[in-house]
């Protein structure tokens, strides 16, 4: 009888899988796990204040939880998964440099200003 592997497959749908794979982190490795949820759960809060997610409230415990689950199907909210993995960044491996994390400081509220437009629109039956 051959042995069974348990190395955890990436899944891309898993936010803790993908957030770790921007991070770098093979899925494999749990040691920076409960931080990397720590920062995950705090960009969720945001988004959830911006009005993105479940009325109430979303959070992740591990690698079950699923991009479905929080954003539902709509397209348009695509870009959440960039902004999660780039504020958990921020969060659990800041940039170094004075100006790269003015750029990321930048970026990340441009995100935050179009998923609340994405948002918005979607509350009043937009596009």
């Amino acid at each position: 009888m051959g042995e069974v592997n348990d190395t955890p497959v990436f899944n891309p749908e898993s936010i803790l899988d993908s957030v770790k794979k921007d991070l770098g982190i093979a899925v494999e490795y749990t040691h920076f796990d409960p931080d990397v949820i720590l920062g995950i759960n705090s960009a969720i809060s945001v988004l959830n204040q911006l009005g993105v997610g479940p009325r109430e409230g979303f959070k992740i415990h591990d690698r079950d939880e699923t991009w479905t689950e929080f954003l539902g199907d709509d397209p348009r909210l695509e870009m959440v998964k960039e902004y999660v993995a780039k504020k958990t960044k921020q969060f659990f491996d800041p940039p170094q440099t004075g100006p790269l994390a003015t750029a990321l400081d930048q970026v990340l509220k441009e995100m935050e200003w179009r998923v609340n437009i994405a948002a918005e629109s979607n509350l009043n039956g937009g596009i």
